[in-house]
């Protein structure tokens, strides 16, 4: 379940009230990967909000290298294993693989992902470039109006969000505004995965008429899923950071950033915007 319900203290001024309140629920997600000889390996563990687990582990296998597209991908499954109590197994996710993929280094360590700040400095610039990450080459033009509007129908649509005011979300729009898809988390590059998870797994990537818009911060690691997905344009309610600009210039991707209020500011790739 997405949220969670809690005992609560409300202490308002003089006066105290116990009540119920909705929280969002955030649980380990276990992700192992194989190549269908029956192999599993540990990959990574991650906190998340439950909920679109497939489309999560399949946008981070996809983002960390292990596939390039769809065919990659044999199965994605809960875990079977009658050892594991019945209650933990929608925890794990097993991927398996058409082909056996060499990880790269930093994967084959089976790194924790915090929900809050992703395989923070996990990837460089220079990685991306070696796994074949192009400059991400689209005619999407984005008219002034129309970004300016994608907050309010991203926040028009956090389900979850509005029940318990705990979680991020990210969204793919087209060009016109119009909402193709959106998922929430309690960590935003989760949502994103999720996200980029249910673009591959429904034929739609690489993404090159679509902008991504996130409801926190873009990071480095937003950029970096972007460009895997082909998606020429990443914009954020808040701030982005250094390596993020830094990355979207050199894939192509227009940085949108402080996109609140009426106004927002273009960091790269400005053409895009009309």
């Amino acid at each position: 379940m997405s949220t969670s319900s809690v005992d609560v203290l409300r202490i308002e001024r003089a006066t105290r009230e116990r009540g119920s309140d909705d929280v969002a629920t955030e649980e380990p997600l276990q992700i192992r990967y194989g190549s269908g000889d029956g192999a599993l390996r540990d990959l990574a563990i991650t906190m998340r909000t439950p909920g679109n687990d497939f489309e999560l582990s399949a946008g981070f296998v996809l983002s960390e290298g292990l596939i390039a597209q769809r065919s990659d991908l044999h199965s994605l499954t809960y875990c079977i294993d009658p050892h594991v109590d019945l209650e933990q197994r929608f925890n794990i996710v097993n991927v398996v693989l058409e082909h056996a993929r060499a990880p790269t280094r930093e994967l084959e360590r089976h790194f924790t992902v915090a929900s809050s700040c992703g395989v923070c400095g996990k990837a460089h610039l220079e990685a991306l470039e070696m796994r074949g990450v192009q400059p991400v080459q689209s005619d999407l033009v984005v008219q002034e109006q129309t970004l300016r509007a994608l907050p309010d129908a991203l926040r028009a649509h956090q389900r979850v969000f509005s029940k318990t005011g705990g979680l991020h979300a990210s969204a793919l729009f087209t060009a016109a505004g119009e909402m193709e898809v959106l998922r929430e988390d309690v960590g935003r590059h989760n949502a994103t995965d999720k996200v980029i998870g249910w673009a591959l797994m429904n034929g739609r990537l690489p993404a090159t008429q679509s902008v991504l818009l996130v409801s926190g911060r873009s990071s480095f690691e937003i950029v970096q899923k972007a460009a895997v997905a082909g998606i020429c344009m990443v914009a954020s309610v808040s701030a982005p950071s250094s390596l993020a600009i830094e990355t979207a210039k050199r894939f192509g991707i227009t940085l949108v950033g402080f996109l609140r209020d009426g106004r927002f500011n273009v960091y790269t790739h400005p053409g895009r915007v009309l």
